[in-house]
């Protein structure tokens, strides 16, 4: 247990940036979702994210043959194999999504300065926001994977790699497959959670509701784009950086004329 705890602690001081990011879903979720909601896509994401990556690792599926490279086992947790960090990650990555799939599809209206978005429940299960956050979490890793693979070159380090270098900047096309699936996995049980649990109680509890509040997961995933981009210009990674620009721009576009122009009809 000792031991466990010492590596949870290296852990948090080797990948402050995830923590960082953690500890904004876990605030934001909450006052967006409730507590109980939160934590407990917390732990059935993080689960379906290692069970992912545990059976990608062995066998090769969704996101193909990778494997990681175990130069940190001394220093931080892994989980039979996987970096504990890792697969937590994706819990904040899908709930950013989400939100930014919401904020994309629903209806908002600006009162005085604040943002308010009509979600109700049958518009937060809705198909059609799983499949675009389940997209908007594979074009975050369109972003993200590459200039994770060249780790060695910031302070990651190297911590996977693939038997064959992929066609996207190293990236196997597979890869992107099993984000989408796994995209699609997290994100339903995010609205099972959402949609099937009681309102109001413990679920519910921490929730708020204020001006712009629909806007700060957005603003999530926004932070973990740029976050990526920026570590990817600062590796000297100019081409694979614009890549990913040109690829967020139309969207991004439409996005911000979207909420900032007041016609979300």
């Amino acid at each position: 247990m000792l031991t466990i705890l010492s590596l949870l602690g290296g852990t948090i001081v080797l990948r402050p940036y995830v923590f960082v990011f953690l500890a904004a879903y876990l605030v934001l979720a909450t006052m967006h979702l409730g507590a109980g909601r939160t934590l407990a896509f917390l732990v059935l994401g993080y689960l379906i994210a290692w069970t992912a990556e545990f059976s990608s690792i062995n066998w090769g599926f969704p996101f193909g043959e990778y494997i990681y490279i175990p130069a940190t086992t001394d220093r931080e947790l892994w989980v039979a194999g996987v970096p504990f960090m890792d697969s937590l990650s994706y819990v904040f990555l899908a709930y950013a999504s989400f939100a930014m799939a919401l904020a994309a599809l629903g209806r908002g209206r600006w009162q005085g300065r604040g943002f308010l978005l009509d979600d109700n429940t049958k518009f937060l299960g809705s198909r059609r926001v799983l499949i675009l956050a389940a997209v908007l979490m594979v074009a975050l890793d369109v972003v993200i994977d590459p200039v994770a693979l060249r780790g060695y070159r910031w302070f990651l380090g190297q911590i996977y790699g693939y038997p064959e270098p992929g066609v996207y900047f190293g990236i196997t096309l597979a890869n992107f497959g099993g984000w989408f699936l796994v995209g699609l996995a997290m994100i339903r049980v995010l609205q099972l959670l959402i949609t099937r649990t009681p309102d109001p109680g413990w679920w519910s509890r921490g929730r708020r509701q204020f001006p712009c509040q629909a806007l700060l997961g957005p603003g999530l995933y926004l932070g973990i784009l740029g976050f990526n981009l920026f570590m990817t210009f600062w590796i000297g990674e100019s081409l694979l950086g614009w890549v990913g620009i040109f690829i967020y721009a139309p969207f991004l576009t439409w996005w911000g004329l979207k909420v900032f122009s007041g016609e979300n009809g």
